[in-house]
């Protein structure tokens, strides 16, 4: 009789502890890991893209979440510096053991944590970076939803003559995206019978721009093409119109928040164009308008920046792409999700995404194409051309 109740205590236990270990299961959560610059140069457009992410995620578990687990972001800040990126990704990988990454915004953070991915085998999808080193270096972990600065120049090369632009200057910041966006659109204008000026870079934190200005304006050209973030965009128009630089401003890499140049820069916005992957103000005109209007009315309900939603939307699609993956692949594992992620066919804000392959074989990364618009500022307002 003993022997019978010790084996009836040790089956109910059994049946305890596993219904116990199953609703454990149940609660674990999919974690994504997300590394951006909250702080420092570029912390505004870093800021913006968490803000995307969160509603994304938001979405997602108001529809149970992704396998029937709740989807929790853990985010780090890469301080807007490339050694902190990687040590963001380290610590997202190694100690809070996410199987899939989102970042870095910057090229040159996001081509500085590219090595770890393949070291620890964990896949990222590529949200703003558009240096074309990203996505034809080998890497097969890497996946951008972001366009390439040659995809963005060739996308603008198709309306560049309605600009009638004679000669053009460069101001880029000093780095992979800028001296990148530089070369390919530098190479688009030539193509195009367009003669190139001056190139002139800067240092993401530099505040006086006064000496590039002044080699642009003595150049004799018509247009500049600016490519930095918005925090210097705005020093660069300011500065632009105090030293009386006559050229038409045209800025790249999506990054200008024309609204913001608007509040910050006031009269200097006054007549500049913009490049960008959403058009916020035109919702409608978007590929996906009914995603795209959710997103927007979302950001607006709680009352993040609206300039803001034209770096926002690339954390809302990026999150979606990758719980899209997740789905497909049945499980949150690192090789699985990106398997997956090559046949993902994603309803973004930006437009549809999916991808193609880039880079030498057996070690292609994947690369969406997107949508790229054309805004423009006048009288205080944004506008389409």
């Amino acid at each position: 009789m003993k022997h019978w109740f010790k084996q009836a205590a040790l089956l109910i236990a059994a049946v305890i502890f596993g219904a116990a270990s199953n609703s454990a299961h149940a609660d674990e959560t999919i974690k994504i890991g997300v590394t951006e610059p909250l702080t420092g140069a570029v912390a505004a457009s870093g800021n913006y893209v968490v803000q995307g992410a969160k509603i994304a995620e938001s979405f997602l578990n108001a529809k149970g979440g992704i396998l029937g687990h709740k989807v929790e972001l853990i985010i780090e800040d890469n301080k807007s510096n490339p050694k902190e990126a990687v040590a963001s990704v380290e610590k997202l990988i190694v100690r809070d053991k996410v199987p899939v990454l989102m970042g870095a915004w910057s090229s040159t953070y996001t081509l500085a944590v590219m090595p770890k991915l393949i070291e620890y085998g964990v896949p990222m999808v590529v949200e703003t970076s558009s240096s074309g080193k990203i996505t034809t270096s080998g890497n097969p972990w890497i996946f951008r939803i972001s366009p390439t600065s040659e995809m963005e120049a060739k996308s603008f090369g198709t309306k560049v003559a309605g600009f009638n632009i004679k000669k053009a200057d460069f101001l880029v910041v000093n780095n992979d995206w800028g001296r990148g966006a530089a070369s390919k659109f530098g190479a688009m204008l030539k193509s195009k019978g367009i003669a190139v000026g001056v190139i002139e870079t800067m240092d993401a934190k530099a505040q006086d721009l006064s000496a590039q200005l002044a080699k642009i304006k003595a150049s004799g050209g018509d247009t500049l093409f600016l490519t930095t973030g918005v925090e210097q965009i705005t020093l660069v128009l300011k500065q632009a119109k105090e030293q009386r630089v006559t050229h038409r401003i045209i800025t790249t890499g999506g990054s200008s928040s024309p609204d913001q140049l608007i509040a910050q820069a006031g009269a200097a916005a006054d007549g500049t164009y913009h490049l960008l992957f959403f058009a916020p103000w035109f919702p409608e005109a978007a590929p996906n308008p009914a995603v795209a209007k959710k997103f927007v009315d979302e950001w607006n309900k709680r009352g993040y920046n609206f300039p803001g939603l034209t770096e926002g939307f690339r954390g809302h699609d990026g999150i979606m792409t990758i719980a899209a993956a997740i789905e497909a692949a049945g499980k949150a594992e690192p090789d699985a999700i990106r398997k997956a992620l090559w046949g993902v066919k994603v309803d973004g804000v930006n437009g549809d995404i999916a991808f193609i392959k880039q880079g030498p074989a057996g070690k292609e990364s994947g690369q969406n194409i997107p949508n790229v618009y054309i805004v423009t500022i006048q009288n205080g307002k944004v506008a389409l051309p």
